[in-house]
């Protein structure tokens, strides 16, 4: 073989690692794209939307995946998650008199949640992104019931949309609603010493 020959196959072989390398690296991102994609799903397109690309997208919903796996996210105790379900019964009993404060009253109970959890407790669009990492099929619902809310604040909005953000409080803190069950122990029995 001549020199040139052995040049043309030089070239040959890198450009076909270098396809090689490109195809490799366009499969992992297509791979990680459909797995943010299944895991947050609306979230996802919502993400894509704001950032306006997709690569941006998924870097934050990577780096929500980063900070909420360095939080302390904690079941309730039976008796926590009992305590909040009464409370949800009182909000939802509120409802017929009070629509307004009812919607106001689900949602501090489900920030309290939220912070019992160990949820931190920044803005909206915080507490929203850190949600839509572990639950990601009722953000949705709390930024529906959220916006409602916020409307609350002018008196525009009727009944029936109040009733709509109540349902999408209770979407959510059912999903929050994760109560640690601790099995209680029982005391072996011990054997009855007969007394002679």
């Amino acid at each position: 073989m001549d020199t040139t020959s052995m040049q043309a196959w030089w070239v040959v072989g890198i450009v076909v690692v270098l396809a090689l390398v490109a195809l490799a690296f366009f499969l992992f991102r297509k791979r990680q794209s459909t797995r943010l994609a299944e895991r947050f799903g609306d979230e996802y397109d919502l993400a894509v939307r704001q950032h306006g690309s997709r690569a941006k997208a998924e870097a934050e919903l990577r780096q929500r995946e980063a900070r909420v796996s360095q939080l302390r996210i904690v079941p309730l105790a039976t008796g926590e998650g009992a305590r909040f379900s009464s409370a949800w019964n009182r909000v939802q009993a509120e409802f017929v008199d009070n629509p307004t404060g009812a919607v106001t009253q689900a949602d501090q109970l489900v920030r309290e949640l939220m912070q019992k959890r160990g949820y931190p407790m920044g803005d909206f669009e915080h507490r929203a992104a850190d949600i839509s990492v572990d639950h990601p099929a009722v953000v949705r619902n709390y930024r529906a019931a959220q916006a409602i809310h916020a409307r609350t604040l002018s008196g525009e909005v009727e009944t029936e949309e109040l009733r709509k953000a109540v349902v999408h409080y209770r979407a959510l803190f059912d999903e929050l609603l994760d109560v640690s069950v601790v099995e209680e122990r029982k005391m072996p029995a011990r054997p009855v010493e007969a007394r002679s």
